[in-house]
């Protein structure tokens, strides 16, 4: 017969035994952060591919224990639909969950909530570059350099590269709400402190399909530039028609032609895709590095879009590289944390991100805050369209933006 010591112990193996098979290596912790954007909906050709490359970080930083000791973050990426009601009822839904940091998505969406996110002091990082999100607020955090950098920086653009004796003589053409608006009077703002260009007409696009009798207008009047500020579908549809009227400069700024510029969500890939040829010679501001540049960065986009098993249009889109960086920017803030021995709360990420300073393989530039700067990447790229690829034609810093900074 055995004895009960015997018997104890072989009961107390069995247990080690099951345990482990049952229990993980390493449980670790696990960080929640919380994400609204328009998945679906009119701007879904920008947040499809963004919630696509947020989505394939944050598995990547699970699947490689990035944060070390077994730690993973849970991030639920919701479908706003572009509804600002909706994102705030997400919003409030995810802080009952005790998210650490917010990202978040249009710039009427941000504008919203942006008492909210002061009084509960959540970091947010938006995906919209809307300048008057940073504007007496200390919590967002922008990735990338505003829209109204693009802006007053394509207008620098004109001014230097601009032949002629006359002062070059602009059109606007963006959308009709804050998120248009915006760089617009940032941009009559930077004239008002002595950048010489004349924006002679406004056009806040409407659903309307043919631009036939605006484009004809501008050329009328004299106007050789038009800066956009809105989406690619509109844009798209606006260069169509140009190429239909010729009315398409073949050069930069030819006299009695149209040299089309724009922002951020006015090109890339997903442009080409929707003009073809007609964006040829098309002048594009981003933060972001492009996957037609063909450098490492890019071959990195590539390999992680090919690990999650995305199509070409998404691994090729600076949108799907605009959500890697949001989520990298959020982990960065978690790993920085844990590396100072803090604990992982609101208080310490914020803490964290003012100190943040590192290089991403989706930015154009090292992404870095200060208790005073709130925009990561302030470089921009320069992009002209071309064979069918956007090139990248300098990298640059917006001079007149911080002019009309320092006047506010």
């Amino acid at each position: 017969m055995k004895s009960k010591a015997t018997l104890f112990f072989n009961a107390f193996l069995v247990i080690v035994f099951v345990l482990a098979f049952t229990l993980p290596a390493s449980a670790g912790k696990t960080y929640k952060l919380g994400m609204s954007l328009a998945i679906t909906g009119p701007t879904s050709d920008a947040g499809n591919p963004y919630a696509k490359g947020a989505e394939d970080w944050f598995k990547f930083v699970n699947e490689t224990d990035y944060l070390g000791d077994g730690d993973k973050i849970d991030c639920p990426i919701r479908d706003d639909q572009y509804k600002n009601d909706t994102t705030k009822r997400f919003f409030e839904e995810f802080l009952d969950d005790g998210i650490l940091i917010f990202l978040s998505y249009a710039t009427g969406g941000n504008l919203a909530l942006k008492r909210d996110f002061e009084e509960v002091q959540i970091p947010v990082i938006p995906a919209s570059y809307h300048e008057g999100l940073i504007v007496d607020a200390n919590y967002t955090f922008m990735p990338v350099a505003t829209y109204s950098e693009n802006a007053v920086g394509l207008a620098e653009y004109i001014t230097e590269n601009h032949q002629g004796d006359n002062i070059p003589q602009v059109a606007f053409f963006i959308h009709p709400s804050a998120f248009g608006r915006g760089p617009l009077e940032d941009t009559q703002k930077a004239i008002a402190e002595g950048m010489k260009i004349e924006i002679v007409e406004v056009v806040e696009h409407g659903t309307d399909l043919d631009n036939t009798a605006m484009l004809q207008r501008l050329v009328s009047k004299g106007v050789q530039y038009v800066i956009c500020q809105t989406v690619q579908t509109p844009v798209a549809t606006m260069l169509t028609d140009a190429q239909r009227l010729g009315v398409t400069a073949g050069s930069f700024g030819e006299k009695g032609k149209l040299t089309f510029l724009g922002a951020h969500y006015t090109g890339g890939s997903d442009l080409i895709a929707l003009a073809g040829t007609a964006t040829e010679g098309y002048i594009w501001a981003d933060s972001y590095n492009l996957t037609s540049e063909n450098n490492e960065g890019a071959k990195k986009q590539l390999e992680l879009a090919k690990r999650y098993d995305r199509d070409d249009k998404a691994a090729n889109s600076h949108n799907y590289g605009a959500g890697i960086l949001a989520a990298q920017i959020a982990t960065e803030a978690i790993k920085m944390a844990k590396s100072a021995d803090l604990k992982v709360t609101r208080e310490n990420l914020y803490k964290m991100l003012q100190k943040m300073n590192f290089n991403s393989f989706v930015a154009a530039g090292p992404v870095t805050y200060s208790e005073t700067e709130r925009i990561g990447v302030d470089v921009q790229n320069i992009y002209i369209a071309q064979d069918g690829v956007f090139k990248k034609i300098q990298s640059f810093e917006s001079q007149y933006i911080q002019k009309v900074r320092a006047g506010r």
